[in-house]
């Protein structure tokens, strides 16, 4: 083990080596490079990226990193206890704030347990920076304690991964890895540093530019393009604005706006995109996709075009690919050309940025109308606001009249606390009710594990999220399962004063799972009984677990109790908060359409489907 040299007052009399506080401004002033070890190298890297929290858990590989970053005056590491939860931290902090997020593990398991992470950040394009730890460089490839080729593995689930044997390597790493993960499409960049890389003797260099020449991401679109979605536009009778997540991560919701006032045409937003415009918007349909509202399916299969920003043509959207949106045309605008036309091929493809299309779209939709070409959609949002009126979201009560209904619950949550709040979801049935009934009036409101569909996501993302907004409410409104894969960062949360509210939607289940098993095998319920609130069990009891933590711990067990139980959470601001709702085990998610068969089969509740007018099928529009 290196050698730690003894604490000094003045580094420039004694010629002692600099802490990263002091060398950062030295190197912005002085053009001279100063003596480091690669360690201290990759911390003043971070500083100068303007990093100010790296979630992570230190380890021998990458333990001389912790040493220089003991002596950082900007950047905070919070240490968290497990590194799964360091990377839906980093997730959570991104998705909130829009910067990036950075973790930081040893090597072998220290890294594979931010695998998940990290291919949840790739599905979902949230900027993310993951620095390992690596066995030296000499041992690499000999099955080294705690050896693993995190670069091999991690290499489909990210945008780029870096392995840096040399010392000199490190800032130019660092600059690119932030670069790449910020830019284009975001998306995480593994930095995978070799222990003697970390221990070694280099100069601290803070790369001017940056220097990828394969790497050109394509940000504004062609005017031709635009030209031509302007004219299908114009000739279009049912059009739809299908607005994807893309549009959140691009920051370009301000733009979109315009863009939809101006233009009048019906909107929906898929799950990575909630609040990217207010619900409240009188266009605006909902949800797409298996759990979306009616209106918002059903306006996506009668359109006769289709505008897709920032989306991927999901399959939890399209439901039966070829049956989906069959009388539509496509204008697909996306940063990434692969996505384009992969699932669906367009009619007028657009590479871009998001906020680049909108706004150019937008000048072409304005030069139309001023020319007095603009269409008249007016007869077209009556009929799809018709169809949102006839099929609100809703929930039936709770067949046993003393459970609670989770709607109810979530609904409440979103109700009391306001738009202006961050809601980091699980994955589940409490995910869906979150998305359909939470109101969100304002992007990055929202978070959750829409791609991968990570079941432990919503506590350490709601961490990440108020440590990114601290003066904002964070709500992780979790499933009894989710909450017990990650609930070890209440410790995190407890000891670095982050306090995060905490509703467990408590049905002890697996509530999706369940959901699956009603329908479509016979309520066999094949092990997905957690024990958590049935028939008298607790196990756990979480408002025991949550004081065991020191936490304040709640339990609601009655409808007439929600709304003070929930009040009573809002008034702790000091310590985190944990509720244990215990609620209806056998409440299911609706509207729903089964997997793999067409969105027209959309159901309101079991084996009920809406009716058509006969008008509808006249037209043409199914």
């Amino acid at each position: 083990m290196r050698e730690r040299a003894p604490k000094r007052k003045d580094s420039k009399v004694t010629g002692q080596i600099p802490t990263p506080a002091e060398v950062v401004p030295a190197a912005k002033k002085q053009p001279a490079a100063q003596d480091v070890t690669g360690a201290q190298s990759l911390v003043l890297s971070l500083e100068a990226a303007g990093v100010e929290v790296v979630f992570g858990l230190p380890g021998g590989a990458v333990l001389p990193v912790y040493d220089p970053l003991l002596d950082s005056t900007k950047l905070r590491h919070i240490l968290v206890r497990h590194e799964q939860g360091a990377g839906h931290a980093a997730e959570g902090y991104a998705s909130a704030t829009g910067r990036v997020g950075v973790c930081m593990a040893t090597s072998g398991p220290g890294a594979t347990n931010l695998v998940t992470a990290i291919a949840d950040a790739y599905m979902d394009s949230v900027p993310m920076v993951a620095i390992t730890g690596q066995v030296s460089s000499k041992t690499i490839g000999t099955d080294a304690f705690q050896e693993a080729d995190i670069r091999g593995i991690t290499m489909p689930i990210t945008k780029h991964s870096y392995l840096v044997t040399d010392p000199a390597d490190i800032a130019s790493a660092v600059k690119e890895a932030f670069h790449i993960a910020s830019t284009g499409r975001p998306g995480p960049v593994l930095v995978d540093i070799s222990k003697d890389a970390l221990v070694a003797k280099t100069t601290f260099e803070w790369p001017a530019d940056v220097g990828l020449p394969g790497y050109r991401p394509v940000t504004q679109p062609h005017h031709k393009q635009i030209r031509a979605a302007a004219k299908l536009i114009r000739e279009s009778k049912r059009p739809v604005f299908y607005l994807g997540g893309g549009i959140v991560r691009a920051g370009a919701s301000q733009e979109l706006r315009e863009l939809i006032d101006l233009a009048g045409i019906p909107l929906v937003t898929t799950l990575m995109a909630r609040g990217v415009v207010p619900d409240s918007h009188p266009l605006h349909l909902g949800m797409p996709g298996m759990h979306g509202s009616v209106a918002a399916v059903t306006v996506l299969q009668k359109a006769d075009l289709l505008i897709a920003i920032g989306t991927r043509f999901d399959d939890r959207v399209t439901g039966h690919l070829p049956s989906f949106a069959p009388g539509a045309k496509v204008i697909h605008a996306d940063i990434d050309p692969a996505e384009i036309s992969k699932n669906r091929v367009a009619d007028v493809p657009i590479v871009g940025d998001a906020k680049a299309v909108i706004t150019d779209l937008t000048a072409a939709l304005r030069a139309d109308r001023d020319a007095g070409h603009a269409p008249d959609f007016t007869a077209w949002q009556q009929r799809t606001r018709g169809w949102a009126d006839t099929y609100p979201l809703g929930y039936s009560p709770a067949e046993d009249a003393t459970a609670i209904p989770p709607q109810y619950v979530i609904e409440r949550i979103g109700a009391l606390t306001g738009p202006e709040a961050v809601y980091a979801a699980g994955v589940g049935q409490h995910q869906m009710w979150a998305a359909q009934f939470v109101h969100y009036e304002r992007p990055n409101s929202w978070l959750n594990s829409g791609g991968l569909g990570t079941m432990g996501y919503s506590v350490p993302a709601a961490m990440g999220a108020k440590v990114g907004e601290p003066d904002r409410v964070v709500w992780a409104i979790d499933g009894d399962g989710c909450f017990q894969m990650t609930n070890q960062e209440l410790a995190t949360c407890m000891i670095n004063k982050i306090p995060i509210k905490v509703a467990i939607i408590n049905n002890s289940s697996l509530g999706m799972v369940r959901q699956w098993q009603t329908l479509f095998y016979n309520e066999r319920y094949s092990n997905t009984d957690l024990h958590t609130s049935a028939a008298g069990s607790r196990i756990p009891d979480f408002v025991k677990l949550a004081e065991a933590y020191g936490c304040v711990g709640l339990r609601c067990e009655k409808t007439e109790d929600v709304d003070a139980t929930i009040a009573k959470a809002l008034e702790i601001n000091d310590v985190p908060v944990v509720i244990d709702f215990v609620v209806e085990r056998d409440a299911m998610v609706w509207p729903m359409v089964p997997a793999g068969v067409s969105n027209d089969l959309v159901t309101t509740a079991r084996a009920m489907t809406p009716v058509w007018d006969r008008d509808d099928d006249a037209e043409g529009t199914r």
